[in-house]
């Protein structure tokens, strides 16, 4: 099953960074076919070396998060971090920060929220529209501190993600910022230029890489329609994201409901242990899909994930 053809928007977000002008942000709108009686928006962010094709892999195995959600009644908006896929490129590309990631992309999410209730993009949503915030991997950080600076959502869906970090990739200059939230802010583009001259990096395929994320049990259709997706790194949110502890605080500060989902061969650390870094979330639900890597979207459980994604998001959402 694929999604019905996208709508496609671009949104400005503002002069953000001195000399590059107003930046955009692109952002593709699937509306169902058959709304829900009481319709709800999720806004998606990819995670890092990803854009927003992520959430709708093409192909005859059913890998389209944006499919499977559209069917069951939601609108699904997939966007593009500035930097990544049809997003403005900025030229200093070390200062596109998570904290400024996070403000343009709650920018573009009130702007495309305004157009939904309005009626630009088709029917008119209830004024009252909710939206979930839903992001993997390094999308998830960024959707998860995008709800602490401004609390765009309604709810959170974190995919594939913990505060953990990736304590084996960094330097023991990079590892004298672990757990220490304040230190990695105020070093985060030093530490980022020290791994290279590139702001926005290829990522070299590996081995190692390709078990991480797909693994022996991954559908090789959903690998292959993986591709389209794949862009380039926005190294200085991928550093943030590496570094044990960097948004304790913002995990900390979510108070909707979460919904977590990992695969049993992740790489966010033991699953069990994540949902104590939301205390002041009035709900939070853990889901650990077996068999499955990081790409979620590639394995069997996949359909589990989608039917749990949207029975959640109904249970949680006020009228649902």
């Amino acid at each position: 099953m694929n999604a019905a053809p996208a709508l496609a928007r671009r949104i400005e977000v503002g002069a953000l960074l001195p000399g590059e002008g107003t930046l955009s942000i692109a952002a593709d709108v699937f509306l169902p076919a058959r709304p829900a009686a009481a319709p709800a928006a999720l806004f998606c962010l990819p995670g890092g070396a990803m854009n927003r094709h992520y959430f709708d892999l093409q192909g005859a195995g059913g890998f389209s998060f944006a499919a499977a959600l559209t069917a069951c009644g939601f609108i699904v908006v997939t966007l593009d971090h500035l930097g990544v896929g049809d997003s403005s490129r900025p030229r200093a590309g070390f200062a596109l920060t998570p904290d400024l990631l996070a403000d343009a992309n709650a920018r573009a999410v009130s702007a495309l929220t305004a157009e939904l209730r309005s009626g630009a993009l088709g029917e008119a949503a209830p004024a009252a529209l909710p939206t979930i915030g839903v992001g993997h991997s390094m999308g998830a950080m960024l959707t998860v501190m995008q709800q602490a600076r401004h609390a765009s959502h309604a709810a959170l869906v974190v995919l594939g993600f913990s505060s953990r970090g990736l304590a084996a990739a960094l330097s023991p200059e990079e590892l004298r910022y672990a757990d220490d939230p304040a230190g990695a802010r105020a070093n985060l583009v030093r530490l980022a230029q020290l791994r290279g001259g590139d702001p926005y990096p290829e990522v070299p395929r590996s081995a190692q890489g390709r078990e991480l994320f797909a693994g022996d049990t991954a559908d090789r259709r959903g690998v292959d329609a993986l591709q389209r997706a794949r862009d380039r790194l926005l190294l200085t949110a991928g550093e943030f994201s590496m570094i044990p502890g960097s948004c304790v605080p913002e995990c900390a500060a979510i108070e909707v409901p979460v919904l977590l989902a990992l695969g049993d061969r992740d790489m966010a650390g033991p699953p069990e242990a994540i949902p104590a870094s939301y205390p002041r979330s009035p709900g939070v639900t853990l889901l650990v899909l077996p068999g499955t890597g990081h790409a979620h979207f590639l394995f069997p459980a996949r359909a589990q994930l989608f039917e749990r994604v949207a029975s959640w998001c109904r249970a949680v959402l006020p009228g649902h």
